[in-house]
């Protein structure tokens, strides 16, 4: 399995809930991942109840099978000060840039610089290695921008490679696109069985194939349980009203017979969701990318459900 998971989707259909939910999947047997953030919401520090992430890598779970999950918060200012230590050894005199204003200059003005700098840092987590030989992490899980903006944000190195085409920003870049194009990474879409976002899910593959980067999975998200077909529906509401009524009677719900037009209501808005879901999942099929699916989860995503949604992941074959 590849050791960068980039996990993007269309805002709303809980991207961050699944980076970390792949993040504690792949925790198991001892192995370590490392879930990234770049965009500055403090998401996966409120999904893990824990305080704010500083800009350090900082353990926050214990995966399923005894894996360790660390998560960082990537700022570009911070990212950028660490690039001018490690390619110019300005040490102090960065800091003094920051003070002058520079740091934040470069990292808003010039073109592709921020993106550079957050790709960069989490693919250098990729490559770490420790003293014995061995990887720092098994996996880097990134939860990146939505799918709107994935495939710019992911290609952007080639775009700063191109306008610098010698010294230690060009090769920083390549460095980067090398580790991106590679079958070391995995671009995951997350999706609702909804039109739009199963739209956007389309786009976004044919954008990152046209940019030769890699399509990992679809993860459908928020999966509700079939209760009823339009069949089922059909029925009650045909020649089986009393029938349902009775039903409701030899429960013990009394006034029955008042519930019958509500439930059947109910019943035909379920079974249209079902076709409409059935449609978008027709549509997700053409689209020859392997998928995964999650079940909603009534409680909401607290920590709990988190760790439920990494067993279904694993029961999927993540990591198989």
């Amino acid at each position: 399995m590849s050791r960068l998971q980039v996990v993007s989707g269309k805002g709303g259909t809980g991207k961050t809930t699944v980076a970390a939910a792949l993040a504690l999947a792949l925790a198991t047997e001892g192995r370590r991942t490392l879930l990234v953030e770049v965009e500055g919401r403090q998401g996966i520090a409120q999904l893990f109840e824990t305080e704010a992430l500083p800009y350090e890598e900082r353990k926050i779970a214990v995966g399923p099978g005894g894996g360790e999950v660390f998560a960082l918060a990537i700022d570009a200012e911070r990212a950028l000060l660490d690039y001018l230590q490690m390619f110019y050894k300005l040490g102090s005199a960065g800091r003094a840039l920051k003070k002058l204003g520079a740091i934040d200059f470069a990292t808003t003005i010039a073109p592709g610089v921020r993106d550079v700098l957050l790709t960069g840092k989490a693919c250098e987590a990729v490559r770490r290695r420790e003293k014995h030989g061995g990887y720092t992490y098994d996996y880097v899980v990134m939860d990146a921008p939505p799918t709107g903006r994935i495939t710019r944000f992911l290609n952007v190195n080639d775009e700063v490679a191109g306008l610098a085409r010698i010294g230690p920003i060009h090769n920083q870049a390549q460095a980067v696109m090398r580790v991106l194009k590679s079958p070391e990474t995995a671009v995951h879409l997350v999706t609702l069985l909804e039109e739009m976002p199963v739209q956007e899910t389309a786009d976004g593959i044919a954008e990152l194939r046209d940019a030769e980067l890699p399509v990992g999975k679809v993860i459908v998200n928020m999966v509700r349980p079939h209760v009823l077909d339009e069949a089922a529906v059909r029925a009650a509401s045909g020649d089986h009203r009393d029938a349902v009524a009775k039903t409701l009677a030899v429960a013990g719900i009394a006034r029955g017979t008042k519930l019958v037009e509500p439930l059947l209501e109910q019943a035909a808005e379920h079974a249209q969701r079902v076709e409409l879901e059935r449609e978008q999942r027709a549509v997700l099929t053409g689209l020859d990318v392997p998928a995964y699916e999650l079940p909603f989860l009534g409680d909401g995503a607290d920590i709990a459900g988190l760790y439920r949604l990494a067993k279904e992941l694993r029961k999927q074959g993540v990591d198989a």
